[in-house]
């Protein structure tokens, strides 16, 4: 397989450093990295980059586009995902775009068309691709169909509540046709429906403390508590990707269904504001500003100033 030269943007979050490794373990290299501030000061990129045996810290996103093959953005603020990309896709190489991919239909839109245009482009919630899911899903009896999924997680409803929908649409597979918001005590609880009948119960948002991702699944002949390994999540997405970047593999799944995930947050989000009114994806608005990236990048910066008590 193709070794991939890979740079990583924005290392807001935990995740560039706790990827590199396993990026490496799996063949490839991380040339450089590039970080826009959103979360730490001036430095901080050459501080990562000391720590992680990285080559360079570039300066721009069009110098790190003619020195890679991949980009991999890890904005927390998800409203900065499409202009981070543009350079690369520009250049003609490829993105992953970190969970949340997007927070809204216009920029949704912008990323299937340049899936369209032919753009090597992927991404979302690690819990996509975990093996507990598909181990789960070949396990199956003949003719045993998965009737309900019960998911959820703590900590906000969008940034971290995408794994949730994600969960939920690995075991259940595409075809989310609407969403509506049930209850907010204090979490919210969503319902997503499926066009062939199946459902899903998701609990999101803010907890009084951090819950892990926990996910029940009802079959017509059995009901089942998923145990995950979190310890391998994001080897498990990085196993799947890297070898479509690298141009060995296909696609892990189209992006309109990724993106699905995305769209029945949007829902959920507009039908809590419309008092638990039902939401089909299909009548999500262009105009509607969708999920605050900015706000969230703020909040997000300024929990990492706040010292642990």
């Amino acid at each position: 397989m193709k070794k991939l030269r890979i740079g990583l943007v924005d290392l807001d979050t935990s995740h560039p450093g706790a990827w590199l490794p396993i990026i490496r373990e799996l063949g490839h290299d991380v040339v450089g990295v590039f970080d826009g501030g959103t979360v730490y000061p001036t430095g901080y990129a050459q501080e990562f980059a000391v720590k992680h045996e990285v080559a360079n810290v570039f300066n721009s996103l069009t110098e790190m586009a003619d020195a890679v093959d991949l980009a991999i953005i890890h904005s927390c603020n998800w409203d900065l995902h499409v202009k981070r990309a543009e350079p690369f896709v520009a250049a003609g190489k490829g993105v992953l775009l970190d969970k949340p991919m997007v927070g809204n239909l216009c920029d949704m839109n912008q990323v299937l068309t340049w899936e369209r245009q032919g753009v090597r482009i992927s991404g979302g919630s690690s819990l996509r691709y975990v093996k507990t899911i598909q181990e789960f899903r070949d396990s199956l009896e003949p003719g045993e169909e998965i009737r309900y999924v019960y998911s959820g997680t703590g900590v906000d409803e969008f940034n971290y509540g995408i794994h949730a929908y994600s969960t939920a649409q690995g075991l259940l597979g595409s075809g989310i046709c609407w969403v509506r918001h049930l209850a907010g005590t204090p979490q919210h609880q969503v319902e997503v429906a499926w066009k062939n009948g199946a459902r899903a119960v998701l609990t999101i948002g803010t907890s009084t403390k951090w819950l892990p991702l926990w996910a029940t699944v009802i079959t017509d002949r059995r009901v089942v508590q998923l145990p995950f390994n979190f310890s391998q999540l994001y080897r498990c997405m990085l196993e799947v990707v890297l070898p479509y970047y690298a141009g060995v593999a296909p696609a892990p799944a189209p992006l309109t269904e990724l993106l699905e995930c995305e769209k029945a947050a949007l829902a959920a989000r507009e039908s809590w504001q419309q008092n638990g009114a039902r939401i089909y994806l299909a009548d999500l608005k262009l105009n509607d500003p969708g999920y605050d990236g900015a706000a969230f990048g703020e909040a997000y910066r300024l929990d990492k100033l706040t010292p642990a008590s």
